[in-house]
């Protein structure tokens, strides 16, 4: 984005859920002197809805996270609605959102393309809230049980990448079992109508299914042996003009997950108790579990970049991709950042 001059978008178009990213509308702030006092306009950071909860649904309602960046000369202005991580790739790269978050195998697929972005933190691999589901009752037993099975998966994303991992560790070819393409926001009727066996998926959407009483993982991602971390991406272009906000929005990151952690039910629920986006019920309880056992957000070390190539690595052996993707040359280590 460039700041000289103001920059107004349109919608994204023809994007690939209709939970992501839905008719955005921004504009871009100056750095030129304002007419009326001669300082430096505000930074306006572009970051996806947060909807109901985690921490930056709790910064938008209390307020904290504009006090934090306003120490950057920065404020938020919320677009459209968190999704999956490929469209609002593309909205980065459309120079329509500055801020994004997703997984490193929906990342890999997206860097593979056209990427406008840079990842600058990074959460450790979910361990208990994802995995491949089942149904209760079902004949499924292990991950040897899904040969000749049909799985629900989101291509290229968390999903493929789960269900390869586990058959990969399993010793099972991939051709054994049927991938089903769905996106996530799709899914759980299919799943629950019995049109595909199991459902390799993450703890946004597995919440509500084992929550139900209904459901359960027949393998999670600690025995799956998950790579899958959580990051965020910034817009390169964002990044290379406002470092400053950059480190402030991970600063604020770092320590309101650190707090998630130890009082999860504080980041549930923020807005509404009740209705489509609020947690219930044992809803709820598994919610909480799984924050409780999850990772702050931290910076990217090279411990993580190691694993971030096995990530590339594996997915052009399973042909996801046609090359390895070189993930490193897409990393910002925020520490630097000044």
């Amino acid at each position: 984005m460039n700041l000289a001059r103001p920059l107004c978008t349109s919608a994204v178009p023809a994007l690939l859920t209709v939970s992501a990213l839905v008719a955005l509308t921004a504009c871009g702030t100056s750095e030129a002197d304002s007419a009326a006092g001669g300082s430096k306009a505000t930074v306006t950071v572009r970051i996806p809805d947060p909807g109901n909860s985690g921490v930056l649904a709790l910064g938008k309602k209390d307020g904290s996270l504009d006090k934090a960046l306003s120490k950057a000369g920065a404020k938020v202005e919320w677009t459209g609605s968190a999704g999956p991580f490929a469209p609002a790739a593309q909205a980065m790269n459309a120079d329509q959102l500055d801020i994004a978050t997703g997984s490193i195998t929906a990342g890999i697929t997206s860097l593979a393309q056209r990427p406008g972005f840079k990842f600058f933190t990074a959460v450790d691999p979910d361990a208990a809230g994802e995995g491949i589901l089942v149904r209760n009752g079902s004949a499924i037993d292990s991950v040897a049980d899904l040969v000749g099975k049909k799985v629900a998966v989101n291509q290229g994303g968390t999903g493929e990448y789960l269900l390869l991992k586990a058959l990969a560790k399993a010793g099972i070819p991939a051709g054994k079992v049927t991938r089903v393409y769905l996106r996530p926001d799709q899914t759980a009727a299919v799943f629950n109508a019995g049109k595909v066996d199991a459902w390799a998926v993450w703890a946004t959407y597995a919440v509500a299914e084992i929550g139900s009483g209904k459901a359960h993982f027949v393998a999670d991602g600690a025995a799956i042996g998950s790579d899958n971390y959580s990051l965020n991406a910034v817009r390169t272009e964002f990044a290379e003009q406002h470092p400053k906000v950059v480190k402030a929005l991970y600063q604020y990151l770092h320590q309101a997950s650190a707090k998630e952690k130890q009082n999860p039910s504080a980041y549930l629920n923020v807005f509404t108790d009740v209705g489509p986006t609020a947690v219930t019920g044992r809803a709820k309880a598994v919610q909480n579990g799984f924050t409780a056992k999850g990772a702050a957000v931290g910076p990217i070390g090279p411990e993580d970049i190691e694993r971030f190539k096995a990530v590339a690595a594996f997915y052009a052996e399973q042909k996801v991709t046609r090359t390895e993707v070189d993930v490193a040359a897409h990393l910002l280590d925020v520490r630097t950042l000044s």
